[in-house]
């Protein structure tokens, strides 16, 4: 009997819960528990870390798990290798539901680097205003240049001080508009904007609003991830689990 592990915590795999329970597969949502609160599921969901890929492995054998879908952010790196490493263990099937990343068009301003302290090197040396889109785990090298008045936006609010001496927070869940991204960057006079290559519609705005502004956006690429199939829409992977994605209005 097939059973599936669906890893999200994302909005694509929102959807795929939502295409799953509806067509009335046997499934379970897994949040990795760093959002203390995690929108509902209509999937029995489990919530924290499994202890590595050994532990995923012992989670699939003991669960049944046959069917793995990778609907995490596409710069969960560990989580995604521990996937491709637990299932050859297991026997369990994977995919990776991975959004295609963005393109930058020819109008655009992005300086592409590979890592945080590649960001932090690119940014300037006088005083900016910088947004940065990388969520919370990530900001502490920007204290190497400690000049700048940061922005910084997250689900959850700070649960202490900030290593950044000047940072202001927003306390918001996407997905976001252009409309209230333009307003947002106009308001705090925002010069640089930070992101990771996420891909995807839901998290664009900021982009175009960089686009629409003429600012210079910083762009994280994504990390290298083991080979493994992969689909780029929840159809998709409804497909490869024998379904149809009967996604509705």
């Amino acid at each position: 009997m097939m059973r599936a592990l669906i890893l999200g915590g994302t909005s694509d795999a929102n959807v795929l819960a939502d295409a799953a329970a509806r067509a009335g597969l046997n499934a379970v949502y897994s949040y990795g528990g760093r959002t203390r609160a995690p929108a509902n599921q209509p999937l029995p969901t489990r919530i924290g870390g499994f202890g590595g890929a050994s532990g995923l492995a012992e989670y699939l054998r003991r669960e049944r798990i046959t069917h793995v879908i990778d609907a995490t952010h596409p710069f969960a790196a560990e989580m995604s290798r521990n996937a491709v490493a637990a299932c050859a263990t297991s026997g369990a099937q994977l995919i990776a539901l991975e959004r295609a990343p963005w393109a930058k068009a020819h109008d655009e301003s992005w300086i592409e680097v590979a890592d945080i302290t590649s960001a932090v090197a690119v940014l300037p040396d006088e005083r900016a205003q910088v947004f940065l889109a990388i969520g919370r785990q990530h900001i502490a090298p920007f204290g190497a240049k400690p000049q700048h008045a940061y922005t910084l936006r997250f689900v959850d609010p700070p649960a202490g001080p900030l290593p950044l001496p000047d940072a202001d927070v927003i306390v918001s869940r996407g997905p976001f508009t252009l409309a209230g991204e333009l307003e947002m960057m106009r308001s705090r006079g925002i010069e640089w904007i930070v992101a990771r290559n996420s891909g995807g519609t839901g998290a664009r705005a900021k982009i175009d609003a960089a686009r629409e502004l003429g600012l210079p956006v910083v762009m994280l690429s994504r990390p290298q991830l083991p080979d493994r199939p992969r689909a780029e829409s929840v159809a998709e992977v409804m497909e490869w689990l024998g379904h149809r994605a009967c996604l509705g209005a």
